[in-house]
């Protein structure tokens, strides 16, 4: 087992290395993020001791740049104003300046995205802090321009403001930075024990969904205006609320938003997996950036959706993420890259969108014709164009129709039609293949592949796809093998044969969410007792033991303004959201009962917030549904290997119902297997040497069965 790289340096190394190499101390990094920024001639620091010793010896400002490698504004900001020797020349003379990747320490992030947040009313990257060299913030913005402009001050004139300000009203800046720290350790540091207020109950549930509804596109699915993000986790918690209430509105918002978005511009119809987001209302123009989390968040809601409807395009759209993820974002030896660049050769979408004159010069005439009238291509574009570095007549691919439609329309059946498509996509696939493509971050994190385990899991269930079950497997014993520390704690991040920096909520609670599902894809007992132990540590170092919650970073991790919890869901799902549901399953699967009273407790814990907007919590919405019920215990007794058995847990796994756990005891084995962790399977034989589903509910069990049709009556499967 690797330990946590080494990052010490002796200052008389790292000087006489700059000298030669002509970069900053970036250049010892192993962020992809922050060795774009090794050869600024901006002085970078990366965070840690050094940089704030120089601070407090010469007595300057921090000036903290927070970005991502994929982040089309962070390269912005740096082609425009760190590379630029005038302006580098005054950040080095004024500040001390530090680089972070968000990525690799998003509780540094988040603390700071909250000062932006409360000083400007917005947020983003790159973000931009202004501090004390004892990390007080007094200024915050996003990206800063070169110079003034359209009211936003640029760089060249607002360094020397901060300097002046810093030398001759240091008292006001001491001040202000003073009262911002309160201000926002009150907002992070969460509940206190007097905080916790009522079980979060089944009107929470009506009213998340109240909220959705109140702000769905009907038209064009999804919940805002532009930009229009797809936020998986509502459609989620969606397709449990029409589990639970039948209501047709909830099923229409998730197809709605899943059809609209597989046909837009947003889905890459040629290389598959989505986009970030669409910078329109009509999922037509996207932020060209791929990031590992969206795939696995909408790789499950595709997934869900085809259990709900059977619909086979929403399968066909999750086999379409696996493969684009397994293909382009997986590590030779296991675990995923973390994202993809918007930007080719300098500008953003280059490398996705076609000319009409390409194209046709790519496919035969009937094909160029089909694909025209298919994907919307026009001679002068089919958006509009507001990138710089393109000429113009640009298309972004995007259906306008579905393929039954447009198959009723050139009088061909579907299957033609999907047959004809295919084979054009592959031309136009491998001819953009012979592009630049965009950078990818290569870096592995932990807690986003914790998200691609869990999606790979579930897709391996309900397709009975052996592929995505090896990924799952390779990916787990690449984490445990190589991103924990000697003593078995969690490290966050992988790159270039190094693991580092102590993991936080979401790294466990994300990881322990695949567990579990891979434990129900292979019911290979070994990942339960993993999850198990992972879960002992998690509560060890991040449960707050007298507030209740789980803290995002861990007791004996770096000291930041305020020890933070978050409950919000996000870009992706929060740590704590995450963390109630898996307690309850956990819980239920070993049929302990401190384990779901923890559950209980987060929900009372964030009651209040939970409560101002429960539309902001679908995650943690999910983990209410399961505790609330019904929800099932469902162990299946036999032969693994026997057709009974096997059949038994396909027409379980076929079926949507999503509040349940299943456990397999095997009678093939003589030492324990489940027995292991779930001890009270001991006593559930199986009936007459046939494979037997003993199934409760809400804590009530019902009469064992060797019959898969009463199996899912108990299950209530219509």
């Amino acid at each position: 087992m690797k330990k946590p790289e080494d990052e010490s340096r002796s200052s008389h190394g790292v000087d006489s290395m700059l000298e030669e190499e002509r970069a900053n101390r970036l250049i010892f990094e192993k962020s992809p993020y922050l060795l774009q920024h090794a050869h600024n001639p901006v002085d970078w620091y990366p965070w840690g001791p050094e940089a704030f010793e120089k601070a407090q010896q010469e007595d300057k400002p921090i000036f903290l740049s927070i970005g991502y490698s994929t982040c089309h504004w962070c390269h912005v900001m740096e082609r425009e104003s760190f590379e630029d020797l005038e302006v580098a020349d005054l950040m080095n003379e004024v500040f001390v300046s530090i680089k972070v990747d968000r990525e690799e320490r998003p509780d540094i992030d988040q603390v700071y995205m909250v000062v932006c947040q409360m000083l400007t009313g917005g947020g983003g990257w790159p973000l931009t802090i202004v501090m004390t060299p004892d990390k007080r913030p007094f200024y915050a913005a996003t990206y800063i321009p070169r110079e003034t402009r359209f009211g936003r001050i640029g760089m060249l004139d607002l360094i020397p403001r901060v300097n002046e300000m810093w030398l001759t009203r240091r008292s006001e800046v001491v001040d202000s930075a003073g009262q911002i720290t309160e201000n926002v350790s009150m907002v992070l540091r969460g509940t206190s024990p007097g905080d916790a207020g009522a079980a979060v109950d089944e009107s929470m549930l009506h009213r998340a969904y109240d909220q959705l509804s109140e702000r769905f596109d009907d038209r064009y699915g999804g919940f805002s205006d532009a930009p229009k993000f797809p936020t998986p986790h509502n459609l989620l918690f969606l397709l449990r609320y029409w589990k639970r209430t039948g209501k047709p509105r909830a099923l229409a918002m998730v197809e709605t938003t899943l059809e609209a978005m597989r046909q837009g511009g947003i889905h890459d119809h040629l290389g598959f997996g989505f986009h970030r987001y669409s910078t329109d209302f009509k999922w037509l123009v996207p932020h060209f950036e791929k990031m590992l989390y969206d795939q696995a968040m909408l790789a499950m809601a595709y997934t869900e959706a085809f259990q709900a409807t059977g619909k086979k395009e929403y399968e066909e759209t999750a086999r379409d993420i696996f493969a684009y993820v397994l293909r382009d974002m997986m590590h030779q030896k296991g675990g995923f890259y973390s994202a993809e660049d918007a930007d080719s050769e300098g500008v953003e979408g280059k490398f996705y969108v076609w000319t009409l004159d390409e194209a046709q010069q790519v496919l035969a005439p009937e094909e160029a014709v089909l694909i025209v009238k298919a994907f919307n291509i026009r001679k002068d574009g089919n958006f509009k164009e507001e990138s710089k570095g393109r000429q113009g007549g640009h298309n972004i691919l995007h259906l306008t129709e579905s393929v039954k439609q447009l198959a009723a329309d050139l009088k061909m059946s579907e299957e033609a039609l999907d047959q004809r498509l295919a084979a054009i996509r592959q031309k136009l696939f491998a001819h953009r293949e012979q592009r630049v493509h965009p950078h990818k971050d290569d870096k592995i994190l932990t807690d986003w592949n914790g998200l691609m385990i869990a999606a790979l899991a579930r897709g391996a269930q309900v397709f009975d796809e052996s592929t995505y079950l090896s990924a799952a497997r390779r990916t787990v014993d690449f984490i445990l093998n190589r991103m924990r520390t000697s003593d078995g704690r969690l490290l966050h991040r992988y790159r270039d044969g190094h693991a580092a920096i102590p993991a936080h909520i979401n790294d466990y609670s994300f990881l322990i969410w695949g567990l579990i599902e891979l434990y129900e894809a292979t019911f290979d007992v070994g990942h339960l007792e993993t999850a198990l132990e992972l879960n002992e540590d998690f509560i060890e170092h991040f449960w707050d033991h007298d507030g209740g919650g789980f803290f995002f970073t861990a007791d004996d991790g770096e000291k930041l303004l305020v020890r933070q919890k978050e409950i919000y869901d996000g870009a992706i799902p929060s740590g704590n959201s995450v963390a109630m549901l898996n307690l309850l399953r956990l819980g239920r699967i070993t049929a302990r009962a401190d384990l779901e009273q923890k559950a209980a407790t987060i929900g009372r814990v964030f009651s209040q917030s939970i409560k101002e907007s429960p539309a902001a919590h679908t995650q943690l919405m999910a983990a209410v549904d399961f505790g609330i019920g019904p929800s099932y215990e469902v162990v299946i007794v036999g032969n693994s290997r026997a057709k009974d058995t096997k059949e038994m847990v396909r027409a379980v796994r076929r079926h949507f119902i999503p509040n349940k756990v299943v456990l397999l005891r095997t009678t093939e084995k003589k030492s324990p297997g489940i027995e292991r962790v779930a001890e009270f399977t001991k006593h559930q034989p199986s009936i007459d040497n046939k494979a037997t589903a003993y199934v409760c509910l809400n804590y009530a069990c019902k009469a064992p069965t060797t019959e898969i049709g009463t199996m899912l009556e108990m299950l209530n499967v219509k």
